[in-house]
């Protein structure tokens, strides 16, 4: 099993397929970060700028920092207004007090916690916003929630694996309120399976794991009612946020 930095950093070759086959946010998840639009605002780990798109409308300066050169580029290419910075969540390349809110999306698990909760802090202002978001598969959906323990092997019906980073308490700041979002959409088996191998438990795998594990998702798919023989089928999701307000300096 491959550990933890080692998925983290299996993410730096993919940028193009990670951008098709990744599902995006719904835009009410940015409005619960960023319920009014405000001078700046920074996509903390931002990847190739899925949910860095619907901050746009949302704050007159954008900023993106990424460690991922692949995912820079798609992000430079496709949202030209943003300032897409390489960096990365330890050290985050701007001045003390620039930014109104940062959010973070699908990756602050990946951080090391109290390094990225000071560095983000510094960047807020006093009383800023910091939102933690995740897609994950709804419970009730059974044949998705089966192929998620294919990737995640420690997520259950009850929790989920990349949500436990975030917590009701986090140095520097205060805790304001979660919510969830349910949305669905359709997707086709092909890009279904080709989501997963932009996973991280899949990119890091070996080629023969690898082949093993989509045997896996294969046969999920094949057994389910909901999905035996159809080549398109609506996939529900669930986007949890986490709100924190950035304590005084």
């Amino acid at each position: 099993m491959a550990d933890h930095q080692q998925l983290a950093k299996s993410f730096e070759s993919i940028g193009e397929e990670y951008d098709r086959y990744r599902p995006g946010f719904p835009v009410a998840a940015a409005e619960e970060i960023v319920p009014e639009r405000v001078d700046a605002v920074l996509d903390l780990g931002a990847g190739t700028g899925k949910f860095t798109e619907l901050l746009v409308a949302r704050a007159e300066r954008v900023i993106a920092v990424e460690p991922s050169v692949a995912m820079l580029d798609v992000l430079r290419t496709k949202l030209p207004a943003v300032e897409a910075l390489e960096g990365g969540a330890e050290g985050i390349p701007l001045p003390d007090g620039s930014m109104d809110a940062v959010t973070v999306a699908q990756a602050f698990h990946w951080f090391d916690r109290d390094a990225a909760c000071a560095q983000i802090r510094r960047v807020l202002v006093p009383g800023g916003m910091l939102g933690l978001l995740w897609n994950h598969s709804d419970p009730a959906c059974t044949w998705d929630r089966a192929c998620t323990r294919v990737a995640h092997p420690a997520v259950t019906d009850d929790t989920d694996a990349t949500t436990a980073s975030a917590a009701e308490e986090l140095p520097g700041f205060t805790f304001d309120h979660r919510t969830e979002l349910a949305w669905s959409e359709p997707i086709t088996r092909d890009a279904y399976i080709r989501r997963w191998l932009t996973v991280s438990s899949f990119l890091a795998a070996d080629e023969a794991t690898r082949a093993s594990m989509v045997g896996e998702l294969e046969r999920i798919l094949d057994a389910d009612p909901e999905t035996v023989g159809r080549d398109e089928f609506v996939l529900p999701m669930v986007t949890e946020v986490f709100i924190y307000r950035a304590g005084a300096a």
